[in-house]
């Protein structure tokens, strides 16, 4: 039960600043308004970006369930998981954070909400490259070595 408190809770603390407070602040300095009203375009952001948030809690719900500990790099999961949305992909986290982002540049129709997407995305990729998989190899060895082996850093496979 702890281990949901602790994965809950830093989980918060990065959706709150990199998911919420930052694009809010990009978009109060960008002049962005709410749009005026619901058409296809907001309806298809809200699902784009439920859709993203649904797989990063996924995720987080996995990490805590299967691997025992949380998405924190200073708290990370006990065992390899390789279940849930890891099935299909490495990184589904950063994918649906990404998602999400994308959904509420959409509803928006925000070119700064875009380009910070895409920001996160560069930032998620050098972060992958250059600490987790290193980190991730000493940690569980020929088992995440094989695990790279069937499954792609960033386009799932079914």
């Amino acid at each position: 039960m702890f281990v949901l408190v602790r994965a809950v809770t830093y989980a918060a603390l990065f959706v709150g600043l990199v998911l919420i407070y930052a694009p809010a602040r990009l978009s109060s300095w960008s002049g962005l308004v709410r749009p005026a009203g619901i058409e296809v375009q907001q309806v298809a952001g809200m699902a784009i970006g439920a859709a993203g948030a649904a797989v990063a809690l996924w995720c987080i719900f996995t990490f805590a369930f299967v691997g025992r500990g949380t998405p924190a790099p200073f708290d990370p999961p006990r065992r390899l998981v390789i279940q849930g949305p890891y099935r299909f992909v490495r990184n589904p986290m950063y994918i649906g954070a990404g998602t999400a982002l994308a959904g509420a540049a959409l509803f928006y129709a925000s070119l700064p909400l875009l380009g910070y997407t895409g920001l996160f995305f560069l930032a998620a990729h050098l972060f992958v490259v250059l600490y987790e998989e290193p980190a991730l190899r000493r940690t569980f060895g020929q088992e995440y070595e094989a695990y790279c082996d069937r499954s792609r850093r960033w386009w799932p496979s079914v």
